[in-house]
């Protein structure tokens, strides 16, 4: 099946006067394309095509990153001329430095973050929250059960004295 789809393939494009024009590969084994802008038999304007043959053929081979940024650019027509071989190694290397600084940087902010936090910070200090700031008695001691009088500070508990008489009567 394979071998007639792509006979297929080439007899419609020697009928369609469709020319391919290698532009360039990558150091993956991609092979890209250019189809330059043409009329068809109706007279209606085909643009321009861009086209990568993959060197992995299935689909299921495919990884993100087997295109690179500079090829991915021409073909999505955001620049307009092919890269070149040097261009592309030389921003590959342009990329590991850049990822090696980072990783520096990131070890250097990390240990002097390390060292200003032991020196600069005091130990945290342990709080003993107790009761709610809209408790009467917040901030206060609370009164105890059996009353207590010392001069000034007197607080009642919530001891009640033992009446024999009723008031609400």
């Amino acid at each position: 099946m394979g071998w007639s789809r792509d006979l297929f393939r080439a007899l419609w494009r020697a009928l369609s006067k469709q020319v391919k024009e290698q532009v360039g590969t990558d150091q993956f084994g991609n092979k890209y394309y250019y189809i330059p802008e043409r009329r068809n038999w109706r007279g209606q304007t085909i643009r321009e095509k861009r086209i990568v043959e993959a060197a992995n053929k299935t689909e299921v081979d495919y990884e993100v990153g087997t295109i690179p940024t500079e090829w991915e650019a021409w073909i999505r027509r955001t620049r307009k001329i092919p890269p070149t071989m040097e261009e592309i190694l030389k921003n590959e290397k342009h990329r590991e430095e850049i990822k090696t600084k980072s990783q520096d940087f990131d070890e250097k902010a990390e240990l002097l973050s390390k060292k200003s936090n032991e020196e600069l910070l005091a130990p945290p200090v342990e709080t003993q929250i107790k009761g709610h700031a809209s408790a009467p008695y917040f901030g206060k001691e609370e009164p105890s059960v059996a009353p207590t009088s010392t001069g000034k500070t007197f607080q009642p508990g919530s001891w009640m004295p033992q009446d024999g008489k009723r008031h609400n009567q």
